[in-house]
This record gives structure tokens, C-alpha cells and sequence, in this order.
């Protein structure tokens, strides 16, 4: 088993080899909780999710930690406009997000440090930056020295005389340079703050990931991953000011999500061109957002557009459609033991499908890719089902077990799997088939079709065929 991934820091996919044997410590950079969560954040948290779900498929244990920014220069500016306190709205927020990703069936993070909680070690760590010489108190706060730490711009690519060009310390400023960055903000009139060795104030943005991923995950991790717009300078920062305090590399591989893009503009609260993932959730079900963003390499940009969310449902329904088929044809299945040229033509195609799904996985978690595996198994059952009267059991138990490992690790058709289906809710759905095709003999038609449409409406859809009448749930 050989996992390779893209490392934003080297530029290029290299094998994945986690610091300890067995387990993967994976920090994801949480939201700013000031406003509802868009398909931008979604589509990130569900790639992340994706990849923490295949790491433990292939029998990594994983520890996740998502950090919360719960103070922040948009979290006050927005309570200020609504008259709201700061940690209530941020708190309002958390909750929301929960409940966004909860619906969206993104697996909870391990740990969900927030800042407001993580003062103290935040300060300690500036603290750490200050013996060492890299941090410096100003007038209005205290700065990471960048000239300081010689490989700043590692990740991004940016260097410090590009970002001096046109730049100037803005009055008021108390920072010595243009690039140096503030680890600690002293507190202005009105504004959440705490005590420190420098006066009263509160962390910046940068520090926050650095000490809260350090306290859970240690000095050196496996796994830092965010959305392209983190890379500077955010996760830039991040870098200088963690390898400036620990003296070592920090973590092994920077793992950075595309933007979804709206009509050739990346989606974002401060272009407008944002849709919630409320919204979406209104028009689709959870699973089609997921299959959405699926059919997608994490990396690639990816283009919002209702009839992109509208060929995901309808591919959803394909696949729902063959777990339907799979499952009606195992009623009338045949334990046979011997099988004929259909049976194995089936067999290697679900065999090739499965190293295809796994091949592409393995290659930067390529979900795009693995679907079209899970395709070309999903439409073999259905000729195989068309051509043979009597479908061999063991056959489809393997198309089943295939599909059941893409849905641990899509995150898709998981209630299907996990549903322990009762005698008596099938025998009830039997017999009001049973009881339709006698209305239908004698001619009741309008009873009949309403018994089928009262049945759609509960999820379960009624299929007229020539061997007779099949039920199958609904669940896009």
C-alpha cells in the first residue's frame, strides 16, 4: 500500500509516510464564526473528510483537531453592526457550522480547540518567540520578525522583497517592517481582551493554528491542510513562526483545497457570490452536495452551477438505482455452485473496478477518478442483471461489498448500509404491492395509483415489470 499526496511545501506528490507507524495526526484549519458557512467551506470540510475517511479505511488511526476562530477583527466588526456580543455570535456560529457539517455528514473532528480557551498557551508561545529573539512588542502589539527566519516563503513561494516593494509601516503601526506580522494585538477601546506581559489585548490570526495544533498534535505533525487561500499568509506565517520556536520542521505535508468558482470568480463572502450551505440544503440532499464536490479532484477548481449540482443527483440516482437492482435481485438469487461466462465477466469487472478505486485514492485521494471505477461497476451489474433469469448470489454479494467500501470512504449511501432492514416493514410494503395488483385486475386503477403515489411519496418507488411488480427505495 503505497498512499502518494501532493505536498503544497515541495511542489510536487510524494509518498506518504506518516511521523509514527500506524497513526496520522491531521490538523484542518477551522472557520472564523462570524456568518453561515458557504459551499466554499463545504467543499473543503468534505475533501478533508474524504481523506481522513480513506486514511482510516486503509487502517491508519487518525487523530483530527479543527480549531474554531472565536475572536477576530470580522467577528467584532460583525457584532458591532448587529449589536450582538462578540461571544454569542461566534458561539451562535459554532453551532451552526456543527449543524451544517453534521447534515452534510462530515465526521466531527477529535478536538475543536477554540481561541478564547487557548489564551494562555497562546501567550506562552509568543513568549517561547520572544527569548528566542523572532518577536518584538510595538506600540500597538507584538510582531514575528520575518527577515529573522531565513526560509519565510517556502510554502507560498513569496519573498520578502516583493513584499517590501510599495509597502510601508502605516502610522500608528508599531511593527519595525512592512512583512512582519502581529502575534498579539493590545486592546483598543471596546473590544474582548486579556491580560498579558504585554498589557491587555488579544491573539492574532497566525499564532492561534500554531499553538492550539502544537498543544494537541506535538512539535511535528503529519497532516496541515486548508483552502489555496490559507497558503499566504496564513499557513506562510504559521510555518515561520512554529519551525522559529520549535527549531525543526513542523509538519511533514501542507495539503490545500481549489476554490469553487461562480462564473469565473472565486466564491467568497466578500465578493457576495456566495451560496449557503442552508440554501443548498433546501434544493438537494445531503448526499448530492457530497457527490458534487466528488466529482471533483480536491485540488481542481470547481465550477457552482445548479445544473452541476443537478447531473450530481441524477449520477446519485444512477448508483442508488443499482444498490436497488442489487438488492431486489438478491430475492430470487440463485446459491449455485458453479458460474457461466455472465458471472465471470461480472466478477472481473468488479475486480478491476476495485484496484481502479483504489489506485485512484491512492493517487492524492483522486475521488474524481474513483468514480469512474464505481461507474463501470454500477453499469456491469445492471447488464448483468438484464442478460441472466436467475442471478448467482455470490457474484453480487461482491458487487456489494465493493460498493460498500466506496461507501466508507464517500460518505455516501451510509444509512443504505447501516439500515437493518425489518421483516415486518418489508411484508407490509408486499402486501400493499399485493394489494395494488389485485385493484388493478379488477379495473380499480384510481385505488392503484394511489397507493403507489402515497408509497413514492414515503420513499419507497413501485416498478411495473414482466416478472411482476418491484419496490425500491428512493434516496436522493
Amino acid at each position: 500500500m503505497v498512499i502518494m499526496v501532493y505536498n503544497t511545501l515541495t511542489k510536487r506528490k510524494e509518498e506518504f509516510k506518516p511521523l509514527r507507524k500506524g497513526e496520522v495526526r491531521m490538523y484542518v484549519c477551522g472557520p472564523t464564526v462570524y456568518d453561515y458557512p458557504h459551499l466554499g467551506h463545504a467543499r473543503t470540510y468534505i475533501a478533508f473528510d474524504v481523506i481522513r475517511r480513506y486514511l482510516e479505511h486503509r487502517g491508519y488511526t487518525v487523530l483530527m483537531v479543527m480549531n474554531f476562530t472565536d475572536i477576530d477583527d470580522k467577528i467584532i466588526k460583525r457584532a458591532q453592526e448587529t449589536g450582538e456580543d462578540p461571544k454569542e455570535l461566534a458561539e451562535k456560529f459554532i453551532r451552526v457550522f456543527l449543524e451544517d457539517m453534521a447534515a452534510l455528514k462530515v465526521k466531527p473532528a477529535d478536538v475543536y480547540p477554540r481561541v478564547t480557551e487557548h489564551v494562555n498557551d497562546i501567550i506562552a508561545f509568543i513568549e517561547r518567540l520572544e527569548e528566542k529573539g523572532y518577536a518584538y512588542e510595538g506600540s500597538d502589539g507584538v510582531y514575528f520578525e520575518v527577515s529573522k527566519f531565513k526560509e519565510y516563503g517556502k510554502l507560498s513561494g513569496i519573498k520578502v522583497e516583493e513584499l517590501k516593494k510599495g509597502a510601508r509601516v502605516e502610522p500608528g503601526e508599531g511593527k519595525k517592517n512592512p512583512e512582519d506580522f502581529a502575534l498579539w494585538k493590545k486592546a483598543k477601546p471596546g473590544e474582548p481582551k486579556w491580560e498579558s506581559p504585554w498589557g491587555e489585548g488579544r491573539p492574532g490570526w497566525h499564532i492561534e493554528c500554531s499553538a492550539m495544533s502544537s498543544k494537541y498534535l506535538g512539535e511535528s505533525f503529519d497532516i496541515h491542510g486548508g483552502g489555496n487561500d490559507l497558503i499566504f499568509p496564513h499557513h506562510e506565517n504559521e510555518i515561520a513562526q512554529s519551525e522559529a520556536c520549535f527549531g525543526h520542521e513542523w509538519v511533514r505535508y501542507w495539503l490545500h483545497t481549489g476554490f469553487v468558482m461562480v462564473k469565473g470568480e472565486k466564491m467568497s463572502k466578500s465578493l457576495g457570490n456566495f451560496v449557503t450551505v442552508r440554501e443548498l440544503l433546501q434544493r438537494y440532499s445531503p448526499e448530492v452536495i457530497r457527490f458534487f464536490v466528488l466529482q471533483k479532484h480536491y485540488r481542481s477548481p470547481l465550477d457552482y452551477t445548479e445544473e452541476g449540482l443537478m447531473h450530481a443527483k441524477n449520477n446519485l440516482e444512477r448508483l442508488y438505482n443499482t444498490l436497488e437492482n442489487i438488492r431486489v435481485a438478491m430475492e430470487r438469487v440463485e446459491l449455485a455452485y458453479t458460474w457461466g461466462e455472465e458471472e465471470f465477466e461480472l466478477y472481473e469487472v468488479i475486480k478491476e473496478g476495485r484496484r481502479k478505486f483504489y489506485e485512484a485514492m491512492d493517487d492524492d485521494f483522486n475521488t474524481a477518478e474513483a468514480l469512474k471505477a464505481v461507474f463501470e461497476v454500477s453499469n456491469a451489474v445492471n447488464r448483468y442483471l438484464t442478460k441472466v433469469e436467475r442471478p448467482k448470489e455470490s457474484v453480487l454479494r461482491k458487487a456489494w461489498e465493493f460498493f460498500k467500501a466506496v461507501s466508507e470512504v464517500f460518505g455516501l449511501f451510509e444509512d443504505y448500509f447501516k439500515e437493518q432492514k425489518t421483516g415486518n416493514e418489508e411484508a407490509l410494503i408486499k402486501l400493499l404491492v399485493d394489494v395494488r395488483a389485485q385493484l388493478r385486475k379488477e379495473k380499480r386503477y384510481d385505488l392503484a395509483d394511489k397507493i403507489r403515489e402515497e408509497l413514492r411519496k414515503l420513499g419507497i418507488q413501485l416498478e411495473d415489470t414482466p416478472q411482476g411488480t418491484v419496490w425500491k427505495r428512493i434516496r436522493v
